[in-house]
């Protein structure tokens, strides 16, 4: 096992650093500069977004809202990462890992805007809405859909099985640290039964369709989100005086000035872009199937809904455990995943918070765990309509819930590694050829809000554009209106 872990951390971290990490860079600061800062630009609208209204779906039902399908990628992307994922990246990077994940926040939002807006472009209709993502952009925009294949089975694989572990573990391993901490003795028993009741929880909502998917996590996302940024706000309060200290290990650190265990410069870029990626999944792939399901006047909307939720992740939540952790006083050089944040909130509250984080660490997991299964469903349905092949995908997605909860930590973490790097390299691959599609469609986007209009977009705006399948030409959309008129 030892020797499969030292593989695995090889092969990472050379993927990574020599091959995923300029990539993402080198796109986000292209997408940055051709969009005219759009991720800045057009902030004030990235809310405004969220408020846009759904139609009526085939099957009679409410569309999935701009803001159920911002909670379900936001379900995936506040969970570990947040918590254990900026744990590990400052235990292995040290404090400069914050500031890259910082840096790479604020550029990887044109990416998450790209990819989002070409997912709302080339969707297609099913009987609660619309889906959509990469595999469908592959397919429709590029012609390939053996890249689209390909892509659906790496995420498939990546968030229905890998990360899905990721996120059980995460829940067993923090359950752990609650009840030792309470003299409880958890040897043999504590992980299956926590495997246990999340397979069922998990089963009730998932067989329940995605817009009992889309419910709970507007539910729960803006709940769980609260609690935890009201720890961080009181954390920072109590140690006001130091925050200026803290900020100015995380600049130096950042930039090599002083080492620190493992914190170089190379450690800290690595694991800042590593689990900041992880974190907020810009370019990943994964959120641009939640932002498909959206029902929205104008595909640059939901790409700014997306984008709202990378700042969000990175620049808020990850930020409040950064400073959780570093205020007091870590020590570096291994990865301890969500105990290093349990133990760090505990030095400043007492153990009361340990157990309330375990809580929290329970939702934001869970939550995630459903994003999680959304995005394989969504994939899964690209490949194949076929029922029983949806059924099995539902049942393995829970056996890998349950072996997540009693498996190895730093397996997981490492094969989630992998697999998220694979992912990444595929789906940035697509998006750069498109890319000058976006453009003409924040182009078409920014005129209609200079002449005071509510954008809209409709096919015959850009008719010249292949593959698309919704967005219904104006005289349709008229015809329509008059037929319902009388």
């Amino acid at each position: 096992m030892d020797l499969l872990n030292g593989v695995i951390v090889a092969v990472n971290d050379a993927f990574w650093f020599y091959l995923i990490i300029p990539l993402l860079a080198v796109l986000s600061v292209y997408f940055t500069v051709r969009s005219g800062v759009v991720q800045l630009r057009l902030a004030p609208e990235m809310v405004r977004s969220l408020r846009s209204r759904s139609e009526v779906a085939s099957d009679g039902g409410k569309a999935i809202s701009s803001f159920q399908a911002f909670a379900i990628s936001a379900a995936a992307r506040i969970g570990t990462g947040n918590i254990a994922g900026v744990a590990t990246a400052i235990a292995l990077g040290g404090p400069g890992a914050v500031l890259w994940m910082w840096i790479m926040g604020f550029l990887v939002g044109s990416t998450s805007f790209v990819e989002s807006t070409l997912a709302q472009l080339y969707k297609v209709r099913d009987r609660s809405g619309f889906r959509g993502g990469p595999a469908y952009y592959m397919e429709r925009g590029l012609g390939a859909r053996w890249m689209g294949v390909l892509f659906a089975v790496v995420i498939t694989v990546t968030f229905g099985f890998v990360f899905n572990a990721v996120q059980s573990n995460t829940i067993s391993g923090a359950v752990r640290n609650s009840a030792q901490a309470s003299g409880v003795d958890t040897t043999g028993w504590l992980a299956p039964v926590v495997g246990l009741g999340l397979v069922v929880l998990t089963a009730v909502v998932i067989f329940g369709g995605v817009r009992r998917i889309a419910q709970v996590a507007q539910t729960l996302v803006p709940f769980m989100a609260l609690i935890y940024l009201g720890l961080g706000l009181i954390v920072v309060a109590l140690n006001v005086e130091r925050v200026p200290g803290v900020l100015a290990e995380i600049v130096t650190h950042a930039f090599g000035f002083r080492e620190m265990a493992a914190a170089g410069i190379g450690a800290a870029i690595v694991q800042g872009v590593r689990r900041g990626m992880f974190s907020n999944e810009a370019g990943l792939g994964s959120a641009p199937n939640a932002g498909a399901s959206a029902s929205v006047s104008h595909p640059v909307k939901q790409g700014l809904a997306q984008t709202f939720g990378v700042y969000f992740d990175t620049l808020v939540v990850c930020s409040t455990t950064a400073f959780i952790i570093l205020l007091a006083d870590p020590s570096y050089g291994q990865s301890r995943g969500p105990s290093m944040t349990q133990e760090a909130l505990q030095t400043h509250l007492g153990t009361w918070s340990l157990h309330l984080l375990t809580l929290i660490i329970l939702l934001v997991a869970f939550t995630s765990v459903l994003g999680n299964y959304y995005y394989g469903e969504s994939n899964i349905g690209f490949i194949t309509d076929r029922p029983a092949v949806m059924t099995g995908y539902k049942w393995v997605f829970l056996v890998m819930t349950f072996l997540g909860a009693i498996g190895s930590v730093e397996l997981v973490w490492n094969l989630a590694d992998t697999t998220m790097g694979v992912m990444a390299l595929v789906n940035l691959v697509a998006i750069a050829p498109l890319a000058a599609v976006v453009m003409r469609l924040i182009s078409d986007y920014t005129e209609q809000l200079g002449q005071g209009r509510d954008p809209v977009f409709t096919r015959d705006r850009m008719p010249d554009v292949s593959g698309v399948e919704c967005w219904p030409p104006e005289e349709e959309i008229e015809q329509d209106r008059q037929a319902a008129r009388t």
